[in-house]
């Protein structure tokens, strides 16, 4: 018996030999892809994150006002409270901080906490709205 090379095909009691597939490993996501990856990891982190007097989370509530990622995937949040006399001012951000640092590829996160603009309801997605009963 005649032993076949492993990169044979057969057909009809005939081997017909093919060609070693070359896959190429720098070919990937584009680097926007991936950052639009990070993104949305990000986002789902902070849609964990719940203002403990709202029951809604602090994205769909509109406190983040920007998440931005830079090619070294470092990510800078700018985000704000309900009220600069929210009761977790001080714990809140630091939460937002410590789960974005916990995303799989962020490599430094930097919060901003900006009072302008102000936040308002309207900031609020329509689910978010529906939950508390503004539609």
């Amino acid at each position: 018996m005649v032993s076949e090379p492993e990169n044979a095909v057969t057909r009809e009691d005939e081997a017909v030999e093919t060609a070693p597939v070359e896959v190429d490993a720098s070919v990937g996501p584009s680097p926007d892809m991936e950052r639009a990856q990070l993104e949305g990891r990000v986002i789902e982190a902070l849609c964990e994150i719940f203002d403990p007097e709202i029951p809604v989370n602090i994205y769909e509530l509109g406190l983040i006002y920007d998440v931005d990622i830079t090619g070294m995937n470092e990510v800078r949040i700018q985000m704000t409270l309900t009220s600069p006399h929210c009761p977790v001012a001080e714990s809140l951000p630091i939460e937002v901080e410590t789960k974005t640092k916990a995303v799989d590829g962020v490599t430094d996160v930097a919060i901003d906490l900006v009072w302008e603009p102000p936040w308002t309801p309207d900031r609020m997605s329509e689910a978010a709205k529906l939950e508390l009963g503004f539609m």
